[in-house]
């Protein structure tokens, strides 16, 4: 399950440009407990946008990126310190309910006017950071920021491949590295490996509009799923 669970969410990182850790980390929670899949989502989500950012990083936009980033860095201790100290049960609440709005504000497509300008940048990059390191999912408040910037999909693969690579450093800074032994290491590097190989065949045949929408509605799935379970283990 490990490795299914890497590999798809590695096929629609490649195939969308975004996504891992929407589609993997309600799933990896469930399977590894929050803490172990917050941390592993951190570290995959990390290595696949390195390897992305390889062949587009002159694209960045340092002037956005900047405001973001550091953003980031200042929020991301404190999604560490809430997660810590929440119980089992409301942590899968709070992740799932994270998810679960997040995916339906992106799906909105919700036009802000704060989410403009340096203001813009340093919101969404807090947003940003906190939800990466309390729950795994830090792209939709970048989503929501490029989308009221105006930027093109060309733009905005790159700028959120690197913020991907800054705040998931941050995160595993904060969160440590997740204990799996050296087999399902092995699991999770070829889960990645085979996913990055199935979503870059797919990307030339499935349109991008009808990509993101299956990434975004199996997002919510998984994020309703870890709600249900955290209210379930409430009661």
């Amino acid at each position: 399950m490990l490795g299914g669970i890497v590999l798809l969410g590695s096929c629609v990182q490649w195939l969308t440009g975004m996504g891992f850790a929407l589609v993997a980390v309600p799933a990896l929670v469930l399977l590894l407990g929050p803490a172990q899949g917050v941390v592993l989502a951190n570290c995959a989500a990390g290595a696949i946008c390195v390897v992305g950012l390889a062949g587009g990083w002159r694209r960045v936009r340092p002037r956005a990126m900047v405001p973001l980033c550091l953003a980031a860095a200042v929020t991301v201790p404190v999604g560490s310190w809430v997660a810590r100290r929440l119980p089992p049960a409301e942590l899968l609440v709070f992740m799932g309910a994270l998810v679960t709005v997040a995916v339906v504000v992106v799906m909105r497509g919700a036009r802000l006017p704060a989410l403009r300008g340096t203001r813009g940048a340093v919101a969404a990059g807090a947003t940003g950071g906190f939800m990466n390191s309390a729950a795994g999912v830090g792209g939709p408040p970048v989503s929501l920021y490029a989308l009221n910037a105006g930027w093109t999909v060309r733009e905005f693969v790159p700028n959120a491949l690197f913020y991907g690579v800054v705040v998931n450093a941050f995160s595993v800074a904060s969160n440590g590295v997740p204990h799996l032994g050296a087999a399902r290491w092995g699991v999770v590097v070829m889960g990645m490996v085979v996913g990055a190989s199935v979503g870059r065949v797919l990307a030339e045949r499935v349109p991008e509009r009808r990509a993101r929408m299956l990434v975004l509605l199996l997002a919510l799935i998984g994020g309703l799923t870890t709600l249900g379970k955290g209210l379930w283990g409430l009661g």
